[in-house]
């Protein structure tokens, strides 16, 4: 850490605010010395981990931004008990009224907003909406998010919650202020093998668990380039940005087993990027025929892969990969390396003890003693209904649950926060020969003290589900 922050003074990177609890970026990204706003004694003002709003006994829902991820959840989350889809939003009036038309035969009766790029405040400035549901493309997460909860509203915004370490820190703010939650949408932490590793992990099947490993590895270079993919190619503009674009999937499910922001926090981290073998091509393939694709073909793109890998204060490991290019099978890794077992779920589900896996059998009692209990209660349910095999339903049924029995929510705004600023910092390193880089304490030191997410139902459960 010293020789870091030396060779930070000598370079006079140091004078820039390049390193401490906010860092910088590099080059033409946003500077932002967050360390020369906090320092080291940033005090929490108010401690969201473990809080539990007042319960709700019917949960009235405004959901906004009804093109590739909102449909999915206007259905999932009609299907819930004590929930009142009250309101749907979109800039595209079409897509408001698809959204709409797909409740038709269900207790709900949604007004719509559309039209213009802020029909949403309307919307969100309704007194009678309880939760925002946000799937926007990124740049509106954190405008969005922080407006709602200024407006009384409890959030839950898809991944990432935020693009910026400035944007990261508002979210946190207002959430504390506000005392509204702030949860990323983090569905693969309800994912199956996920949810199971967890509780083994915290019955100590795996030792002490010293290394964890999980990726967004999936090849989606035909889609981001597609015109009728992502509205504006929006997906495709975020590819300018050289760093680990998407660490929430693999790394929320891990950062639960590490007890991140719960009992240990990430440290520092350094991030590596391959050179673009694939992106700028593709531009200049398409742009040789379409002269649309001209401006991108002449951009630089991210690297095609990126590999992170964090320290913790408690000395664990974190490594996070990131390619959406390669022609590659889909990976999110999880990998649990422990002093005792180990575990992965990529290309398939194992478990070791010592060198070799268990056998089908012993997987078989494997999961029979450590199922979950939300699995048990929800899980076949989840897979009927859908969305990521069921574990999109999972999550949105666990949301609903806490809310309407006043329970702490599972993931909270330092979570999105820590997740998310995952990609701004790695930027950094990358643009800075891979230099390590503090990472924010943003519970201001409360995770210390904060307790792990819970593995069982204690105080809920009670919400049915409608097929």
């Amino acid at each position: 850490m010293n020789r870091r922050r030396e060779f930070l003074k000598s370079t006079g990177l140091a004078g820039l605010g390049l390193f401490g609890a906010g860092s910088a970026l590099a080059g033409d990204f946003q500077t932002l010395p967050m360390e020369a706003k906090y320092g080291a004694s940033r005090v929490q003002s108010f401690n969201m981990c473990g809080f539990a709003a007042p319960k709700i006994e019917t949960v009235r829902i405004g959901i906004v931004g009804l093109g590739q991820r909102g449909p999915g959840a206007v259905d999932r989350l009609s299907k819930i008990e004590g929930v009142e889809i009250k309101a749907l939003c979109d800039l595209r009036p079409e897509k408001a009224e698809k959204a709409k038309k797909s409740l038709e035969g269900t207790p709900h009766n949604p007004e719509l907003y559309s039209g213009n790029v802020y029909s949403w405040k309307k919307m969100f400035d309704r007194p009678d909406l309880d939760l925002i549901y946000i799937a926007t493309p990124w740049d509106w997460h954190v405008p969005m998010a922080v407006y709602a909860m200024e407006a009384g509203k409890h959030t839950a915004v898809e991944v990432p919650a935020a693009r910026t370490l400035e944007e990261c820190w508002q979210l946190v703010e207002t959430s504390e202020r506000t005392k509204k939650h702030c949860m990323q949408l983090e569905n693969c932490c309800y994912d199956f093998f996920e949810l199971m590793t967890l509780r083994m992990a915290r019955e100590g099947y795996f030792g002490e668990v010293l290394h964890v490993e999980g990726a967004y590895i999936h090849d989606l270079l035909a889609l981001n380039f597609n015109k009728d993919g992502y509205q504006d190619m929006w997906r495709l503009k975020e590819n300018f940005r050289n760093g680990n674009l998407y660490p929430t999937h693999g790394l929320g499910p891990i950062c639960q087993i590490l007890n991140i922001n719960r009992g240990d926090k990430m440290d520092y981290l350094t991030s590596l990027s391959t050179n673009d073998f694939q992106m700028k091509a593709k531009a200049e393939e398409l742009a040789a025929t379409d002269p649309f694709f001209g401006s991108y073909a002449s951009k630089s793109f991210r690297g095609n892969m990126n590999t992170t890998v964090v320290k913790t204060n408690h000395g664990k490991s974190i490594m996070i990969q990131h390619d959406v290019t390669s022609p590659r099978p889909y990976s999110r890794l999880h990998v649990v390396s422990g002093t005792e077992g180990y575990a992965q779920k990529y290309p398939d589900q194992k478990v070791a003890k010592g060198h070799g896996w268990l056998k089908d059998d012993e997987m078989k009692e494997l999961q029979a003693k450590y199922t979950p209990e939300i699995v048990q209660k929800v899980g076949e349910l989840a897979k009927q209904i859908g969305g990521h095999g069921g574990m999109d339903f999972m999550m949105d049924w666990r949301l609903i649950d806490c809310l309407r029995n006043g329970l702490p929510l599972d993931q909270d705004v330092y979570d999105a926060a820590t997740w998310s600023c995952i990609t701004p910092m790695s930027e950094w390193s990358v643009a800075n020969r891979s230099n390590s880089i503090d990472i924010p304490d943003f519970t201001g030191g409360s995770w210390k003290t904060n307790k792990p997410v819970p593995i069982t139902l204690e105080g809920g459960g009670t919400t049915k589900v409608r097929v």
